[in-house]
């Protein structure tokens, strides 16, 4: 049995992708981004979600808008109760950030989503990075909520009271406590509904508590894979699309019963993202 099971992904190419300012530490390298060999790594993330049964469509990329590859945190997408699907737009920290997400709203209308509009007010501190800290329990109507360092706790809290008064997910927050993995993608993936990859460092104990009376296999990363993005792998379909595993971490993989699948995300790192971020899930 495929635990978690997707069909369509939407990516947007870098066109214009470079690191221009700094928003987390791992852009504070300073590194020059090679654009010829991003543009491939891109198309090769894109070719292992094709091999992987997953048909990839494409969002235009906006000239000056250099993080808009980072398809994650635009929109949280789901399903409601009735079958119909729905977005929920970011309210992003990041003033160039935020001119991202009309035009993932625009794409998500114009294909037939509905929207949910928090009306989120960044004065209120109410910050929500959509699935950057929004992650989908597979196979529950169950969603994780990161905070701390994009996402708010306010911001989840408003996401919260939407999603259960349509009836839609029961959300639980989870406190992010490292600077460094500034989004819970960043130190926190479910392999299948009773097994998850993290690097509990940056989580708070609350946080942790709520995690291990979740799943029946919580397996620890280190922190060099954690900085090498391991928790930023994507599962689906059967395969586990990732850009770096150890020996230990690729044996885990195997064992909860997933194909790993490495891709060479490296121009993406120097910006603070991987697999994961370079998509969004549209089932």
């Amino acid at each position: 049995m495929i635990d978690i099971e997707h069909r369509r992904v939407l990516m947007c190419p870098p066109d214009y992708f470079t690191v221009r300012d700094v928003k987390n530490p791992f852009m504070a390298s300073g590194a020059p981004v090679d654009h010829d060999l991003a543009k491939r790594q891109w198309s090769a993330v894109g070719d292992a979600f094709t091999s992987a049964g997953v048909t990839v469509e494409k969002i235009d990329a906006v000239e000056d808008l250099e993080d808009m590859v980072f398809a994650a945190n635009q929109v949280f997408v789901g399903t409601d109760s009735a079958g119909t699907r729905f977005i929920v737009p970011s309210a992003m920290r990041y003033e160039s950030r935020a001119r991202e997400v009309p035009h993932y709203v625009r794409w998500f209308k114009q294909h037939g989503f509905r929207t949910i509009d928090l009306r989120l007010d960044a004065g209120a501190g109410e910050y929500l990075e959509g699935h950057g800290d929004l992650l989908w329990h597979p196979n529950r109507p169950h969603v994780w909520a990161g905070y701390g360092f994009r996402s708010t706790l306010a911001g989840v809290r408003k996401f919260t009271e939407a999603m259960e008064r349509e009836e839609i997910a029961g959300v639980m927050p989870l406190e992010l406590v490292d600077e460094t993995f500034y989004h819970l993608d960043t130190c926190f993936v479910p392999l299948t509904s009773h097994a998850a990859l993290v690097y509990s460092p940056a989580l708070s104990a609350g946080a942790l508590a709520s995690l291990r009376g979740a799943f029946k296999r919580l397996h620890d990363v280190s922190r060099e894979d954690a900085m090498q993005f391991a928790c930023n792998g994507v599962p689906v379909n059967g395969y586990f699309i990732a850009s770096h595993l150890s020996d230990a971490l690729w044996k885990v993989v195997r064992n909860e019963g997933l194909k790993p699948v490495i891709v060479d995300t490296s121009e993406f790192e120097k910006a603070g993202g991987s697999v994961f971020c370079l998509k969004v899930f549209l089932d």
